[in-house]
């Protein structure tokens, strides 16, 4: 674990609180000249990605003339669709741009949205394909194509697809550090922060997920049946857990939660951009207590890790204020934080290493208490709350009822 010393006296942090609800959207499928999916709802510049709860309204449909292509309906094309749909031409069409846009790494790049008619930039496409620095797993890279490509082989088990995917398992077996972690983008990259073991976005926590059910064998991972291979797995996910128990940041001998990135090296916490500092970091740390729960008879270590974190979101959570995004007099985006006596439970998005108060940061890099401190373009930019812990809640209380504790 790694150990962080808190002077003497320093507060464990404050309790203020609020609530609200995350962007969520959902992409049914593309055919032909229709395309449904579902207006996400707006809230409040709060992320709950990891909460694993979706919440969709009313399908409505749009024309292809008026059609705008984007990242995220790709993520709900991948894990939304129905499983008639990979049997479809269209979904045989988009899988022609997954294997184009694949990396001679057996990666892809992130933020692009895949399902888009490559037209004339097929050759463009193409000739990225040897790139070496852009292959990720962060906003869900590469982990979105696999999926898609596993989920399409069950349907037509044309080999191409078994094999690009299986050049995909081993880009993500060759980048994992030998303290069980991995970077932000590899075989190479830029240095900085993409050399950090990654938690931001829940690039590790997905990795893992991916290694755990190819190595169990689950839906739609269930295409590997050589036992090297699996025995390849079952090591990396192993590696993975002692990585997460050993970057845990500890504060006067007691586990709490994480930062979003820790140096490759030392395990200490990170920054990442300029307004990413090294903190204790609360929506990340829910995604990690949330697959440590999962792990099936825990150790003392991985109980201890849980119970830790879970004691460290109680003392810092923060009520009494909910978080509101508005237009302001310019038309442009805004968020604030107000006082409301019946909002749930949320958390900061970072804590100070110092204080463990709540800690908010404009490209300046300077820390500062107060959402309402930082400029408009950062504070209507990002997602400084969360309310993901919220939803660990009731599966601790299940968890400890059946390990007895």
């Amino acid at each position: 674990m790694y150990n962080f010393r808190v002077k003497k006296g320093m507060p464990c942090g404050r309790i203020l609180s609020g609530t609200s609800k995350g962007i969520v959207g959902k992409c049914i499928l593309s055919v032909v000249s229709t395309m449904f999916f579902a207006a996400p709802y707006a809230s409040a510049g709060v992320s709950d990605h990891e909460n694993h709860i979706p919440r969709y309204k009313t399908q409505v449909a749009v024309t292809v003339e008026k059609y705008k292509y984007t990242s995220r309906e790709w993520k709900s094309i991948v894990r939304k669709s129905p499983d008639s749909f990979f049997r479809t031409d269209e979904a045989v069409r988009i899988a022609e741009n997954v294997l184009d846009y694949q990396r001679v790494t057996g990666g892809w790049p992130k933020n692009i949205a895949i399902h888009e008619p490559l037209g004339d930039r097929r050759n463009e496409v193409l000739e990225a394909k040897k790139r070496r620095t852009d292959s990720t797993t962060d906003n869900d890279a590469t982990i979105l194509e696999m999926t898609y490509l596993a989920r399409l082989y069950h349907q037509r088990p044309d080999e191409r697809y078994k094999q690009a995917f299986m050049k995909a398992v081993d880009f993500l077996l060759d980048g994992q550090y030998d303290n069980g972690g991995w970077p932000q983008f590899w075989p190479e990259n830029r240095g900085d922060y993409q050399t950090h073991i990654t938690y931001n976005d829940n690039a590790m926590v997905q990795t893992l997920t991916v290694i755990r059910d190819l190595r169990d064998g689950k839906t739609p991972f269930d295409i590997i049946t050589d036992k090297a291979i699996k025995k390849r797995l079952a090591k990396a996910f192993d590696k993975g857990v002692e990585c997460i128990l050993n970057t845990q940041i500890i504060v006067n001998g007691e586990p709490t939660v994480w930062c979003q990135q820790h140096d490759s090296k030392t395990l200490a916490p990170a920054k990442a951009r300029a307004y990413e500092l090294p903190s204790f970091c609360s929506a990340e740390s829910a995604s990690l207590v949330y697959m440590l729960m999962e792990i099936p008879n825990p150790d003392s270590r991985v109980k201890a890790a849980v119970n830790g974190a879970m004691k460290w979101f109680e003392n810092h959570k923060l009520t009494g204020i909910k978080v509101v995004r508005f237009i302001d007099s310019e038309g442009k985006s805004d968020t604030k934080v107000v006082e409301d006596a019946g909002a749930e439970p949320i958390w900061a998005r970072y804590y100070d290493l110092e204080e463990a108060e709540p800690m908010f940061c404009d490209r300046d890099g300077v820390p500062r208490r107060t959402l309402a401190e930082i400029g408009r373009e950062r504070r209507g930019g990002y997602g400084w709350y969360s309310n993901s812990p919220a939803y660990l809640y009731p599966e601790y209380e299940k968890w400890k009822k059946k390990y007895n504790m």
